[in-house]
């Protein structure tokens, strides 16, 4: 943003990326128990403490190394694991399970516009708290919009590439589900 250092840009990006990862995750796991896998639950993955949910390379390090050369960042938290055995209806509740993760990034992306409204609407009289709220408002929009339109990405492993494999007749989604290691 404009104007402020990487400190003070990182104090206001940091409770909208935890909050953007951590109830992108969660959401994965309540759906996932909505349709009869308790994995996530039995774990304690079920909860918005984001220590629960930051994979030590994937939202630490490689971030802070892309962040301190100054180019583009990327990361990723722990995914929540889902056991597809245990779902009622396997190859359409998957498909549903990943698509919890994105829209509840979209949830959150209007969430945050809210509190940028509210930062607009409190104005000069308190500037000491409006231009916070409406500087992470903005971040956290555009953060929970891009890691939803990322997300929703037709490749496995991400969410929309689990999507795609529910879409698909079995024979294309086996062949499209077996990339996902790689």
């Amino acid at each position: 943003m404009h104007g402020l250092s990487l400190i003070q840009y990182a104090a206001i990006a940091a409770l909208p990326l935890l909050f953007a990862i951590t109830v992108h995750e969660v959401a994965h796991g309540w759906v996932a128990l909505r349709y009869g896998d308790r994995t996530a639950q039995m774990l304690g993955r079920l909860t918005l403490n984001p220590l629960k949910h930051i994979d030590p390379v994937g939202t630490v390090l490689v971030p802070a190394i892309l962040l301190l050369a100054g180019g583009f960042i990327f990361g990723w938290a722990k995914p929540v694991p889902v056991d597809w055995r245990n779902l009622r209806h396997p190859k359409r509740d998957m498909a549903i399970v990943a698509v919890a993760g994105p829209l509840a990034n979209l949830g959150m992306a209007v969430v945050w516009a809210l509190i940028a409204k509210l930062g607009l609407a409190l104005g000069a009289a308190s500037a000491w708290f409006a231009v916070p709220l409406i500087l992470m408002g903005k971040v956290g929009v555009l953060l929970n919009l891009i890691l939803m339109v990322l997300n929703l990405l037709p490749l496995p492993p991400l969410d929309g590439g689990r999507v795609l494999v529910g879409l698909l007749p079995d024979k294309l989604a086996w062949q499209v589900s077996r990339v996902e290691p790689y």
